[in-house]
């Protein structure tokens, strides 16, 4: 985790027209005021050099001006002299020490050098300004592997301004990074205690309980859940789960069906559960009747992972039809996926559908013209619709592009036997029926 200052403070403007007599500048004469607005225009245009120079010109003439100091420290910054910019930012803060914006830059220079140690010192003295620097300190307990400090202040701030994603990511990651598994277990239990009908705490405690081996107690919490909020949708993401591991299947698709139609439930879950869903008809073919409604109830998914997964469940019953409807539900969010276009094509084959494989490899060969397999299927689809001069065409351009494939070679053989045995020519029709056979017979 990157550590950054939070707070944007609006930077000093030291222009000429807020530049006022009680800033100690009034009284200078005409040069101290020249030299300082040189350092700001050479500043400005980024000619750091010059801008130092004019800066220790007028420190010459009066060294008491703090925010002498704070822009030397910014052009030292960035002409990489690192030890003169923390020693200026330093003066200007021992001149000036409730100066938030000098403080805030001097914590912003140490956390770039990556000296933690100092920034926590000086995000001390910032915390008085505002609590968002609280969590910065907290983050860099975190960085120098001071846990328990960084836990009592994340515990400090939850109660006193409440939950936050930002203080929960670190939190998780202080209770990774020392295995306290158990601790972070009672501060989720506290925390669904004081809140009792906040889902999102039932939520977090199921998934660490579960991912601590305690199942019983994630499905304790999950039914609690349930009975607090009877309308949760995402409470069924465990439920289903713990159905199918208590070998109560009605229950375990009654939750699947909640979970694939919910619209708080995001794509990727919906897909995991289906295809948890499918293994399970798979071992238990009597619910298949429940699997065709849930899949009904996604039909209209926007998710071709989803559409995938059901169109390669039906391959496995071979139920061609309905694998295609599948497939071609995916092809049409994702019309240049190879994979898909080759289910679909295959299937238009193995379905006799050759007018739609014909039409569908022609266009797809456009795209993808130095793809063997869809010159084949072209070729198939082209002599089963009595079309042999085209099929051969089409196959002999293919062949040029298979490399190392005998299987497919041998099928381009024997197709383009096939279209020279339509067009009468047997001498080549034998030719080519020779080389297939001579590619299959084993050596």
């Amino acid at each position: 985790m990157l550590i950054f200052p939070q707070i944007n403070y609006a930077q000093l403007d030291f222009t000429v027209e807020n530049i006022k007599p009680d800033d100690d500048l009034g009284d200078h004469e005409d040069k101290f005021q020249e030299l300082f607005y040189e350092a700001l225009k050479q500043k400005g245009i980024e000619n750091y050099d010059r801008s130092v120079d004019a800066l220790l010109k007028c420190i010459a003439i009066d060294n008491s001006v703090p925010v002498l100091y704070f822009e030397l420290g910014k052009n030292y910054n960035k002409l990489k002299n690192f030890g003169a910019a923390e020693d200026a930012f330093i003066k200007a803060v021992n001149k000036s020490p409730e100066n938030e914006w000098f403080l805030d830059e001097l914590y912003g220079f140490y956390v770039e050098q990556n000296d933690y140690e100092k920034a926590i010192k000086t995000v001390k003295q910032l915390v008085k300004y505002h609590p968002d620097y609280k969590e910065d300190l907290a983050s860099l307990y975190v960085r120098t592997k001071k846990y328990d400090d960084a836990l009592q202040i994340l515990d400090e701030l939850d109660t006193k301004f409440g939950i936050s994603v930002s203080r929960d990511v670190m939190r998780n990651r202080i209770y990774e990074a020392t295995g306290r598994k158990k601790d972070q277990i009672k501060n989720l239990e506290a925390r669904v205690e004081s809140n009792p009908d906040k889902e999102s705490n039932y939520l977090a405690l199921i998934f660490r309980y579960s991912e601590n081996n305690e199942k019983e107690k994630a499905f304790e919490t999950a039914k609690e859940l349930l009975k607090i909020n009877p309308n949760s949708q995402l409470v069924h993401l465990a439920l289903y789960k713990f159905y199918l591991d208590d070998n109560n299947a009605e229950k375990a698709i009654e939750s699947m069906k909640i979970v694939v139609k919910s619209t708080e439930v995001k794509p990727e879950a919906k897909l995991k559960v289906l295809t948890d869903f499918v293994k399970f008809v798979a071992n238990n073919p009597q619910y298949e009747a429940d699997l065709v409604e849930a899949t009904a109830l996604v039909s209209d998914t926007n998710n071709s992972k989803t559409l995938l997964e059901l169109g390669q469940y039906h391959l496995t019953k071979n139920n061609k039809e309905k694998a295609l409807e599948y497939f071609e539900a995916a092809l049409k969010l994702e019309p240049d996926n190879f994979g898909i276009l080759r289910h679909v094509m295959l299937l238009y084959i193995d379905l006799r559908k050759f007018e739609a494989a014909e039409k569908k490899s022609s266009v797809v060969l456009e795209k993808y013209p130095s793809q063997p397999l869809f010159y084949l299927i072209n070729g198939v689809a082209l002599n089963a619709l009595n079309q042999p001069k085209k099929a051969i065409e089409a196959l002999e351009t293919g062949l040029d592009y298979i490399i190392d494939d005998t299987k497919m070679e041998a099928d381009f053989y024997t197709q383009l036997s096939k279209a020279y045995t339509v067009l009468n020519n047997t001498v080549k029709a034998k030719a080519f029926s020779d080389k297939a056979k001579q590619i299959q017979s084993p050596n």
